[in-house]
């Protein structure tokens, strides 16, 4: 961020409606041995180990959705209130201690941060807020340390390196925020994705296809993140006979890369869960590939196949033309994904 001429100069005022993208002291927006250091500190509490841990839970959670849904009636239910949040919310919000009373507030919070509607006025009161509730995380778990991300990561050190307070806090919000939002458009992308291609998910369903193909298709030709605030050019960079002189903020368009025909094929505007090279930069590359990533890729198999097990009759209830995207030069996903199924209720 400091290579950010504008930033430097003291242009980007502090009710930027993308304030909460650029004004953050964690790994998004570190680089080099800063980025390094926080990485290491930060990969000491979210293990490879603790992941695979939560497989359970998150079948636990999902089994307990679905059963919530079989008691509608199975029209017009919208798939993302009822499974797609509240499974990585609930998932992210245990594996960082938070207490259940302040889920609801913190989801709001962080809907936030991906919203470019919110006023200047809302901007800045919404990242003051989150840094507060995050605040007030870390000060009950170092008066109440738990079994949780939160207390490994008040407890993680290098030698005699450690996070500041600072780090600590917007790390936590790096790590909540997008560990249930990315991976809520995820299962949002890839449920429609299946629903409106009943070819590709009759491939998945009939053993041809893995869910975790269709899972890596929809990170490719759908991803959670289209676009991402921000990298910065520390000299002038021509591309395409363009020059983006040095000290520029850079918005990546991890969406449009995904669909690019020189990397995937003449078809590569197409959803194929058998495509054989499925590359993409959904979750960044490089020393920036998200922590988080093994994470949301078990979470969205596990939601997708317990659902479409449970309901195989599962059809959408509107148009495609009648979804809506979300609201959000950032996150990729719609405000509802409305669904029909067949409930059975015990007699």
């Amino acid at each position: 961020m400091r290579h950010w001429r504008a930033w430097a100069e003291g242009r980007i005022p502090g009710n930027w409606e993308l304030i909460s993208w650029v004004a953050v002291d964690n790994m998004l927006t570190a680089d080099g041995s800063d980025h390094t250091r926080l990485r290491t500190l930060l990969s000491q509490a979210f293990t490879a180990r603790r992941v695979q841990e939560l497989a359970g839970r998150i079948t636990d959670i999902t089994n307990g959705l679905l059963d919530r849904m079989q008691d509608l009636d199975g029209r017009d239910v919208d798939l993302k209130r009822h499974l797609a949040l509240p499974l990585p919310l609930t998932v992210i919000s245990d594996l960082f201690g938070m207490p259940e009373p302040g889920r609801d507030r913190l989801e709001r919070l962080c809907a936030a941060v991906f919203d470019q509607t919110i006023t200047p006025e809302e901007a800045e009161d919404n990242h003051q807020a989150l840094y507060e509730a995050l605040k007030s995380l870390v000060e009950d778990k170092r008066a109440r340390p738990g079994d949780d991300m939160t207390t490994a990561l008040i407890d993680a050190r290098d030698g005699d390196d450690q996070l500041t307070e600072t780090e600590l806090i917007w790390t936590l919000v790096l790590m909540i925020g997008a560990g249930y939002e990315t991976t809520m458009n995820l299962i949002v992308n890839a449920a429609r994705a299946l629903l409106t291609h009943p070819e590709q998910l009759a491939l998945v369903t009939s053993g041809p296809a893995t869910w975790d193909a269709a899972v890596e298709e929809t990170l490719r030709w759908d991803p959670s993140i289209a676009n991402l605030p921000f990298r910065y050019t520390l000299e002038d960079v021509v591309m395409e006979g363009v020059v983006i002189p040095a000290g520029s903020a850079v918005l990546m368009c991890y969406a449009a890369a995904g669909r690019d025909p020189d990397q995937h094929g003449p078809d590569a505007a197409h959803f194929n869960v058998t495509r054989e090279r499925k590359r993409h930069l959904a979750f960044s590359h490089g020393p920036h590939f998200c922590l988080g990533a093994p994470l949301a890729r078990l979470e969205a198999r596990i939601a997708l196949s317990m659902l479409f097990e449970r309901f195989p009759d599962l059809t959408l209830a509107v148009g495609v033309q009648q979804l809506t995207p979300l609201t959000s030069i950032v996150g990729n996903g719609l405000t509802s994904l409305p669904v029909n199924y067949t409930a059975h209720h015990d007699a």
